[in-house]
């Protein structure tokens, strides 16, 4: 029978164990943040801003794919009407600082995975420590998948849709730069964390916190939700929401899927112990 193998370990050496996680995660995110700086005019002019210009690449995708489908030009964006400026003192250089940390944060990201492994890897069973190359690789694909699906999706659809969006013609849309900047890290971050969910669900049906009959009983619900967030953020117009949506149910099935085959494998565990 598999067993675990745990150190003994005080609350308070897991509290020094955590600390040092923190600590080591904190300075490679802090050490790929300074490097981001000899690159810094690339990142805002060509990445951070680049869904603000009508010449972004998923604005001419749609451009592309609407006149391939017969709908011409009914979903092309020739422009965005808006302006962006800074109204702090400091506004830029905080929007620098926070930049730079985030890019560090997502480069460093797959070390901050395997301190967490290293941390939660005297729980787990031999066979599931062996592992940790596996869990590593496909939680860091899926996080940058989520990223790379925030920004070519997500906030295209999200600044389309306010920069074309007015209550009369007599407001034009002078957006802050700390409005802007807000939006996107939000996006990048929660599209890149919410890809994280099978691997999430993993764990969670591991520890027996969720089952795959939860998940599907409230299947209808995590739908709805889908549906609604890709309302939200996309134009009206039902080929924008369902290319947001269609991935996030992928997503979401997948959990279910894996939470059925962690779970199955728990209850062959719990009898083959009897």
């Amino acid at each position: 029978m598999e067993k675990k193998t745990l150190k003994e370990m005080s609350f308070l050496d897991h509290l020094e164990e955590l600390r040092w996680l923190l600590v080591r995660s904190s300075a490679a995110v802090l050490l790929l943040a300074f490097a981001t700086y000899f690159v810094s005019d690339y990142i805002f002019d060509t990445i951070i801003f680049g869904p603000t210009r009508a010449t972004f690449f998923t604005y001419r995708f749609f451009c592309d794919f609407s006149h391939q489908i017969g709908f011409a030009d009914s979903i092309c964006i020739t422009e965005l009407p808006f302006t962006i400026q800074n109204t702090e003192m400091e506004g830029q250089v905080n929007i620098f600082v926070w930049i730079c940390i985030l890019a560090g944060f997502i480069l460093a990201f797959p070390y901050i995975l395997w301190q967490i492994w290293k941390f939660i890897g005297p729980a787990l069973y031999e066979k599931e420590r062996k592992n940790a190359k596996v869990f590593i690789f496909v939680s860091s694909l899926l996080f940058f998948m989520g990223v790379l699906f925030g920004y070519y999706i997500v906030i295209p659809m999200s600044v389309n849709f306010v920069a074309t969006f007015s209550i009369s013609s007599v407001v034009k849309n002078q957006f802050t730069v700390e409005s802007y900047i807000g939006m996107f890290k939000t996006a990048i971050v929660s599209s890149g964390l919410f890809f994280e969910l099978p691997i999430i669900i993993y764990f969670l049906t591991k520890l027996g916190v969720v089952t795959p009959e939860f998940l599907r009983k409230y299947r209808r619900y995590a739908v709805v939700i889908v549906l609604i967030i890709a309302a939200i953020v996309t134009p009206p117009d039902v080929v924008s929401q369902t290319i947001v949506a269609i991935p996030m149910l992928i997503i979401f099935e997948i959990s279910v899927i894996i939470s059925a085959i962690v779970y199955k494998r728990k209850i062959k565990r719990e009898l083959a112990s009897k």
